[in-house]
């Protein structure tokens, strides 16, 4: 018998990380994932019982921009997930390796972590022949025997949840999403060009803390990350609201944070934890920055018209209105209660008075 494996903590405490850190680890994920603080217990139970997850990381048809976001991911550091939470077995980005060491490493994976291993797919896969071959094999053949045996497969990316820029008319590739080639096998759905770093490791944190895949919407989206729409939580709704629209892009009104609706904005249709989580640690997100959103994130984005064209409507489940006179409507509204509200202030204040009047002359 080999040596035994070290748990999450074990692993941690090996490289040198104190308690304390390991703790600020366990509520950083914790809140990553969504949960409540008092589940935090959860997870630092979690990751001192369990031992990291090895993961297969494929790049088909890809920019490497998943890969990149990857990397920056602020909360928890990626090198936390890399080291200390999961066992990054192959990756051709990462990987210090290269050749057949590599791929040594990916087969070694498959044997000996049949039914344990997590596969991540970043890119699309061509269907016409002659595109993406990898050490001599077909990108397909290669992706359809590491997801074989799969405890999970996550779909990180725009292109490999949707087909992504290579499916864009007129698609000489014949690109295609996974799911298209990997049929009975579920799949979840990170999608976004790129996603959010703190998305991914923590779709990650949740399968190793809980075992188990996150519960998803009917695309198979994480619903942690995917519930709301950007235009629900966008710091300038207020303004679309209030009818208030950026006319242009050298507009003074943009800066001072009105509704990039009138710009082409896809933020109320646009799926994402962009306005909550932002990027780069935080810091902002495109539309916050003055950039209406492109919709990155949803089903064939690249071929839903031009990215900073206005639409006259927006698109509801059963009908649609007009942003501009929506925003009116608001305001008239607003009007109106503001008024019928102070009428029943001066009735009830009025009424009260009259009853004052007529106890004093009772007295």
């Amino acid at each position: 018998m080999g040596p035994k494996e070290p748990t999450i903590y074990e692993s941690a405490l090996q490289k040198g990380y104190s308690r304390r850190t390991f703790l600020k680890m366990c509520a950083a994920l914790a809140a990553t994932m969504g949960l409540d603080y008092t589940q935090t217990a959860q997870v630092t139970h979690a990751m001192e019982t369990k031992k990291r997850v090895p993961v297969i990381w494929l790049q088909m048809q890809d920019c490497t921009g998943c890969s990149e976001s990857f990397i920056r991911s602020s909360y928890p550091k990626v090198e936390s997930v890399i080291f200390n939470m999961i066992s990054l077995e192959y990756m051709e980005v990462l990987s210090a390796a290269a050749g057949f060491q590599t791929e040594d490493a990916e087969q070694n994976v498959l044997k000996k972590y049949s039914g344990e291993y997590v596969l991540i797919v970043e890119g699309s896969v061509p269907s016409q022949v002659g595109y993406l071959s990898i050490g001599g094999r077909s990108g397909l053949d290669l992706l359809k025997e590491a997801a074989a045996h799969a405890k999970a497969v996550l779909a990180f990316g725009t292109c490999s949840s949707w087909g992504g820029i290579a499916k864009a008319k007129p698609n000489p590739t014949g690109a295609q999403p996974i799911s298209a080639v990997l049929g009975g096998i579920p799949i979840i759905r990170v999608p976004g060009c790129p996603p959010i770093a703190e998305v991914m490791t923590g779709v990650i944190a949740h399968i190793v803390t809980f075992g188990q895949l996150p519960e998803t919407d009917m695309l198979g989206r994480p619903k942690a990350f995917y519930r709301h729409r950007i235009h629900d939580k966008c710091n300038r709704r207020a303004y679309f609201d209030a009818g208030l629209f950026a006319e242009s892009f050298d507009d003074p009104n943009l800066k001072a944070g009105y509704c990039l609706y009138k710009l082409g904005c896809k933020g109320p249709t646009t799926y994402n934890s962009c306005a909550e989580m932002r990027w780069n640690g935080g810091v902002s997100y495109p539309i916050q920055s003055g950039n209406p959103c492109i919709g990155c994130s949803e089903q064939d984005f690249w071929d839903n018209g031009p990215f900073y064209t206005h639409q006259a409507k927006l698109p509801f489940t059963q009908t649609t209105i007009n942003p501009e006179k929506w925003g009116a409507g608001i305001v008239g509204a607003t009007a109106v209660g503001v008024a019928a509200h102070a009428g029943i202030t001066f009735t009830i204040k009025h009424h009260k008075e009259k009853e004052q009047d007529r106890g004093d002359r009772n007295e």
